[in-house]
């Protein structure tokens, strides 16, 4: 966590900290494009060099090898990096490649240079995911002062757990709503804009040979486009984990139509046509960049060869003489899997284990078959049919909760207190009880060995069905209770004062007045559902005048019984 030798603050000619920079290489400097203007002299700092000076280079763009921060037709950003060349070189141990790994879950660190820290810190925050067409990726900071200031841009990201640098920092903002984001461009996505960085960028990439489109994959005739549209909103996730796949080998269209879908969806083979003029594709079949981590040719691998291959995406290299499954099952990272002939493989039962590991874990997965044989039909059943009923089950049994026990619960609670704007439970029991009444449709039709009436039950809405109207009815009930207590509390009170007022008495006239008060706070409190506000305003009225009634309690400032 010492300050790293390759890391580089740069100042514009003014003196100004613009943003920080990576040292790829003894004289190339990698950096976002708005910290430098094209045609500008900055200066390049280095903190972390030995010493106590800090050495400075003067630097200019690197030829053509800057891609300004622009937005695509959906305003989302683009670009923004930029290879500056200095004009002395630096030690060749001052340098640090960049490395391809998968990007979803990592937990990252960056050092910037923000206002009041011109030194240089370290930021922590967790990659959540892509975003946008370009290849970018949204950060989550680990505390609301991590976030990526002016400053930070163009400094690298190191993930945490391999120590390598596996992108950029380029921006951080803060929404109306007070949400904190930064976003980082990964290195596949750099090497797609500057072809030189491939030189200083370590690791395989995402995509297989055998997978990436040919120059006669273009053909219009070589498009299925129904099946592309799956494949794009699968990549897209559309909230199915395992998709399986039928490509015989002697059907080209299917098998160029799946080409194109892993290309276009990695953020390093994707052309700049695809992010700029998607528009000018078929409606919704080209996925966003990042839409897998890898994508294998299982063709004659092992499993064990392709789990290697897995593990080195994830970044798996600590304790290597675990079993390389056993380092899988151990990660907390996810990636999003594609494999491409799971029954050309070695030994597709044992690759079948090897993938039932990573669903289980959370993976997602694309499989691809060449023939609907034995394997095909096992991985349909316990990669897909089996989990399938399984959270079917988990979902009917949570409903099954909010319909009966929760719901109990909720309208006991209203019969006995009133809270005012309190979201009506019908409308949530309704939607509730149809989605239950679905899903055991489904189950019973499964049963029975034939086909669901009617389209297949959306599992991913209806379970954020269960979690929105279990968080609403939960609050409901909790806001109850507090009414509930507070409603006990005022009864305890009315009795203490009552008690209070009749000892109080010895001999003096009733005052009518006071016991009109007793007794409609007394029926507001009886009332069922009890309005507690109301009774609280009553309960008051009633303290206020036996404490005025009382020269004892007058002199104590009406202080209240305890």
């Amino acid at each position: 966590m010492g300050t790293p030798c390759w890391a580089v603050r740069i100042r514009r000619a003014d003196g100004e900290i613009a943003g920080a920079g990576i040292l790829l290489s003894p004289d190339r400097v990698l950096t976002c494009a708005h910290v430098v203007d094209r045609g500008a002299r900055v200066t390049a700092e280095f903190v972390g060099a030995p010493g106590l000076a800090v050495p400075s280079v003067a630097a200019r763009v690197a030829g053509d090898a800057y891609v300004p921060d622009t937005r695509d037709a959906d305003g989302d950003p683009c670009g923004d990096v930029a290879l500056l060349r200095l004009e002395h070189p630096r030690p060749v141990g001052e340098t640090v490649p960049l490395h391809r790994l998968s990007a979803p879950n990592r937990a990252v660190q960056m050092y910037g240079f923000p206002y009041d820290h011109n030194g240089g810190i370290w930021f922590r925050a967790t990659i959540v995911g892509g975003c946008g067409r370009d290849g970018q990726v949204q950060l989550s900071p680990t505390s609301p002062g991590e976030l990526a200031t002016p400053g930070c841009s163009g400094a690298g990201v190191v993930d945490t757990l391999t120590g390598k640098v596996i992108g950029m920092v380029l921006s951080g903002l803060r929404d109306r709503h007070g949400n904190l984001f930064s976003f980082m461009t990964p290195a596949e996505t750099i090497v797609r804009h500057l072809g030189e960085v491939a030189r200083w960028t370590r690791g395989r990439t995402a995509v297989d040979h055998g997978l990436r489109s040919t120059g006669d994959d273009a053909a219009e005739a070589l498009l299925d486009e129904p099946f592309a549209q799956r494949l794009a909103d699968w990549l897209q996730d559309d909230g199915q984990q395992v998709k399986i796949s039928l490509v015989p080998t002697g059907d080209a269209v299917r098998a160029a139509t799946l080409r194109r879908a892993i290309t276009l969806a990695d953020r390093e083979l994707r052309t700049p046509a695809s992010v700029d003029r998607a528009s000018l594709d078929p409606p919704g079949t080209v996925p966003s960049a990042g839409g897998h981590d890898l994508a294998v040719d299982a063709t004659g691998l092992t499993s064990a060869e392709i789990a290697e291959r897995i593990a080195e995406r994830m970044g798996l290299w600590q304790h290597p003489a675990d079993p390389v499954a056993e380092r899988i099952r151990a990660a907390d990272i996810t990636l999003t899997l594609v494999v491409v002939g799971v029954d050309e493989a070695t030994d597709p039962p044992a690759l079948l284990d090897l993938l039932e590991t990573l669903r289980a874990k959370g993976n997602r997965l694309l499989l691809v078959f060449r023939t609907a044989d034995a394997s095909y039909h096992r991985a349909r059943h316990q990669l897909v049919a089996e989990p399938e009923r399984e959270r079917r089950a988990r979902l009917v049994e949570r409903l099954e909760k909010i319909t009966g026990p929760l719901a109990t619960a909720l309208y006991r609670r209203m019969a006995a207190v009133r809270a005012e704007g309190l979201r009506p439970a019908d409308a949530d029991l309704m939607r509730a009880h149809a989605a239950l009444a679905d899903l055991n449709r489904a189950e019973g039709a499964a049963a029975d060995g034939g086909p669901s009436p009617g389209p297949s039950p959306d599992l991913a809405r209806y379970e954020q069905l269960v979690e929105r109207v279990t968080g609403r009815m939960t609050r409901a009930v909790g806001t109850l209770d507090r009414l509930r207590d507070r409603r006990d509390e005022l009864e305890g009170r009315l009795r203490s004062y009552h008690l209070l007022h009749q000892n109080s008495l010895r001999g003096k006239e009733e005052d009518l007045t006071l016991d009109a008060l007793h007794l409609h706070a007394y029926d507001l409190l009886q009332a069922r559902p009890c309005d507690v506000r109301a009774a609280e305003a009553a309960v008051h009225a009633y303290t206020l005048r036996v404490d005025g009634r009382d020269p004892e309690r007058q002199g104590q400032g009406g202080a209240s019984p305890s």
